[in-house]
Order: structure tokens, then C-alpha cells, then sequence
């Protein structure tokens, strides 16, 4: 088998598309920060099939995040706990915690059973670009460099995992992601805190203020006064939540997350309705936030961070 022999393969997960290598061999992590040219400072997140895998990767499983593990996995939440001293210090950037998870997707998780190792898998595209939600995303980005892509169809959320850890026995959120806020509190039964962003020395994936960034600028605001603003861009693409922004001047492409408001759809949409745009060849793309509530503000977190690079573009 590929992953056997230290290569690099790419999996699907309920998130997105992960970049799958042997996590336990420093060869296939390598190759996974190659293959994506991801800076050895962003730490990787490993996937297992079992608690009974996670208690083999970590020294200590708090009792609360025991119970979160119980009550959501598999799923959309990826638990950041003390690693133990077999795990390359490459997967985790040197730091010494690692963040495991349990996807929620039965081939890959009939792959994860089959092996005698966890998968690093960070997503399957080129750092700092759109996170891929089906094997076309991938094939497109990365086909050249894959010797396989496991094909299991598109994701059924569409936002990468949300990553919470417990220091001092607070449940913390260090990457807001497909399980809400909410949900998490409700589960744990109490109240959850927001670790600060580190992105010059992240503790976790996803943590860097750009990323997930279109090849075309792209700003997020109020779309109307925007496309005021920039009324000089020719061709402009409109990325909304449940307004079409119709009349709109110069607006060549538009996308809509969800006519009918539905977070859940909109989550699922996000990353293609970004690769459809960006593959349009427009001068702009424009989006709106959501409103911040649930699954609304992960995905506005996605949204501020593919935007962060175009806070000053060249004029036309």
C-alpha cells in the first residue's frame, strides 16, 4: 500500500480533502509540508478511527475532553491534548501538543482501521489557497503530485473541523470550524473561550490571518458599498449569503451560499462557491460576512482570512 511505504496520498473527510501520510514516519510528514509547500511552523492534525487510537497518541485525555470525544466523534471536532513522545515533533512544529481527530466518512475511516498508524492530513491543496471539497479540487491543484486520490465523493459539511483544547481545564476554541460554539457548550456544559490568534507562531492548524485565499483580490463588507468603492474593476464577482445583488454595476458572476438562509448549506458551499469564482478570471471578488451565530461565524472566519491579503491591491 502507498501509505505503507511512505507516501502521500489524498482522503476524504465529512471537512475536506485531507493531504494523508504515515504520522509516525517523519518521511511521509516531509512530504506532506512538500507537496503543499506549507511552512514547518503550521502544525498538521492527525486522524485515528478510535478513541482507543487517540489514548495511543496523546499522554493525557481530560475527563471533559473525554466526554466531548464520546459525545461528537467521529466528527467535526479535532481535540488539541499533550502528545506523546513517539509522534514526530514535525507534525506538531515542535510544539507539545498534537490534534487529533476522528473523521466522520466511512472509506476513510475503513482506511484508518486498516492501518497500523494515524494519517497526518492537513488539507489537499497549496497553502494558503481555497480547502478542496471534492477529488476534482484536488486533481486540480495537486493531480501531478498525487500517486492517488481516494475518491469519496463531496463533503458532506464543507468547513474543516473545529479544534478546541482544554488548558487548565478550560475548554477553548483555537480554530472555530464544522461543530458550533453552541453545540460544544451545550455538550460540555460550559462556557467556552476563544484562544487568541497566533499567527506568526500558530499552536494549531488554521490559526495564520491569511489563508484560504483566492488568486483574485478579494475584499468582505457591505457589497453594495464596495462595489462603489471599486467601481473602476470591469469585472467584479459577488460571493452573498442569500441576496443575489441583481442591477449591481460590473457584476459579471455572482454565488449565493443559500437562497433559504440555511447555515448548514451554506457551509457545504463555501469553498467551491470561492474556486468558481476564482476560476472566472474576474478583478474582484466581493463577499459578505454572515450573521455571527452557529456555523455563520466559522464561516466568516474563512471569509476574513481568504481576504486578508487583499487589504491593498495594485490599481488596474
Amino acid at each position: 500500500m502507498l501509505l505503507e511505504q511512505a507516501k502521500v496520498v489524498a482522503i476524504p473527510t465529512e471537512t475536506v480533502y485531507g493531504l494523508a501520510g504515515n504520522a509516525l514516519d517523519k518521511a511521509a510528514v516531509a512530504q506532506i509540508f512538500h507537496i503543499k509547500n506549507r511552512p514547518f511552523f503550521d502544525p498538521l492534525i492527525v486522524h485515528t478511527h478510535s478513541l482507543a487510537g487517540i489514548d495511543e497518541l496523546v499522554q493525557e485525555f481530560p475527563v471533559a475532553a473525554r466526554r466531548l470525544a464520546e459525545q461528537t466523534m467521529p466528527g467535526a471536532v479535532t481535540l488539541l491534548l499533550p502528545k506523546r513522545s513517539h509522534i514526530p515533533d514535525l507534525v506538531t512544529s515542535g510544539l507539545p501538543n498534537v490534534a487529533v481527530r476522528i473523521p466522520n466518512h466511512p472509506l476513510t475511516l475503513a482506511l484508518l482501521s486498516s492501518l497500523s498508524f494515524p494519517l497526518a492530513a492537513p488539507s489537499a491543496n497549496p497553502f494558503g489557497y481555497i480547502s478542496p471539497t471534492t477529488a476534482q479540487h484536488v486533481a486540480d491543484q495537486l493531480g501531478d503530485r498525487l500517486p492517488y486520490i481516494l475518491d469519496g465523493g463531496a463533503c458532506s459539511i464543507g468547513i474543516e473541523s473545529t479544534i478546541v483544547g482544554f488548558p487548565n481545564q478550560q475548554a477553548t476554541i483555537y480554530r472555530m470550524g464544522g461543530m458550533t460554539i453552541e453545540l460544544l457548550e451545550d455538550l460540555l456544559q460550559q462556557k467556552i473561550v476563544l484562544a487568541p490568534q497566533q499567527s506568526n507562531s500558530p499552536q494549531t492548524a488554521g490559526q495564520l490571518d491569511q489563508h484560504y485565499s483566492p488568486t483574485a483580490p478579494m475584499l468582505l463588507g457591505n457589497i453594495e458599498q464596495l462595489i462603489n468603492t471599486h467601481s473602476d474593476r470591469q469585472r467584479i464577482g459577488v460571493l452573498s449569503f442569500q441576496n443575489p445583488y441583481l442591477h449591481l454595476p460590473n457584476v459579471v458572476e455572482r454565488f449565493i451560499l443559500s437562497p433559504d438562509g440555511d447555515m448548514i448549506i451554506a457551509a457545504q458551499h463555501l469553498f467551491a462557491a470561492m474556486r468558481y469564482l476564482d476560476a472566472q478570471h474576474l478583478d474582484l471578488i466581493i463577499a459578505e460576512p454572515l450573521p455571527e451565530i452557529g456555523l455563520g461565524r466559522a464561516i466568516n472566519d474563512r471569509l476574513r482570512r481568504a481576504a486578508a491579503k487583499a487589504t491593498h491591491f495594485p490599481p488596474l
